[in-house]
């Protein structure tokens, strides 16, 4: 079975009771909301990504104003006979982000297409990725070893 470590970070930005998220198109289903953020290029420090993907999915600009947590997660995607089996393990570093410049766009050609803010009531109700609950869950726990479990995965 083939091994893929991706590392990604992404910003939990909460304004007058509202978090910042981006809409992520699915192939077989509805469109999911995600966390600002994505996948590290090779050399590139954590820090850095957050901030390059919070720009490139939202337009804005943020300020970094803590370190929340991180959150592992391990998929087997595909199957042997079919397509190679792939162990997919995902790290997921989780920022608090605030937002300090630029103007609200959606992303063009990316990842994501539509970036908006959602009421923090509402997020329940939406249609999203497991990560905004681990993040939500971190930013309202502020856990000391950084690390929050008790979300659907």
């Amino acid at each position: 079975m083939r091994k893929k470590l991706r590392v990604a970070a992404y910003a939990v930005c909460v304004r007058d009771g509202q978090i910042l998220l981006a809409r992520s198109p699915a192939p077989d289903g509805p469109p999911e909301w995600v966390l600002p953020g994505g996948g590290m290029e090779h050399g590139e420090d954590p820090y850095d990504t957050v901030l390059r993907e919070v720009t490139e999915e939202t337009g804005y600009r943020i300020e970094v104003t803590g370190l929340l947590g991180m959150h592992s997660v391990r998929h087997t995607l595909g199957r042997e006979g079919l397509r190679r089996a792939t162990d997919h393990h995902g790290v997921r570093i989780v920022y608090e982000g605030r937002v300090v410049g630029g103007d609200l766009r959606n992303e063009v050609g990316g990842s994501t297409d539509l970036a908006a803010w959602q009421h923090l009531d509402a997020v329940p109700g939406l249609n999203r990725v497991p990560l905004v609950d681990v993040a939500l869950g971190l930013w309202r726990e502020r856990p000391v070893a950084g690390r929050f479990t008790d979300v659907r995965e």
